[in-house]
């Protein structure tokens, strides 16, 4: 995983390469926002995650995962991690299988 300090960099070069669809995580579910279509676990590929530190307070820390769906949605999720993570979200990217995460793969 990469650590970055500007996650607005990541989040504008990411969708200048496409990744544009914005998801939420509803009952166990990723879910595009534009089309209402559900993903399970098994239909997201991580291609790519970042990590953050918050420059004033270290202690908001976020993780931007670069995904793309099995009918090939690309987009992006922000999840803060450590004592504010949404735990939803957070179980739903641990039960991605390992086989899909191609987080260490260039784009």
């Amino acid at each position: 995983m990469e650590q970055q300090r500007n996650e607005l960099n990541y989040i504008q070069k990411y969708q200048a390469r496409g990744y544009t669809s914005s998801f939420k995580c509803v009952e166990n579910e990723l879910v595009e926002l534009e089309t209402r279509t559900p993903y399970k676990p098994e239909d997201i590929i991580i291609k790519r995650t970042h990590r953050f530190e918050g420059m004033s307070n270290p202690s908001d820390m976020s993780i931007l995962f670069v995904i793309e769906t099995k009918d090939h949605k690309k987009g992006l999720v922000t999840a803060s991690y450590g004592i504010d993570s949404d735990t939803a979200l957070d179980t739903f990217f641990k039960s991605i299988p390992a086989a899909n995460d191609h987080s260490n793969d260039a784009i």
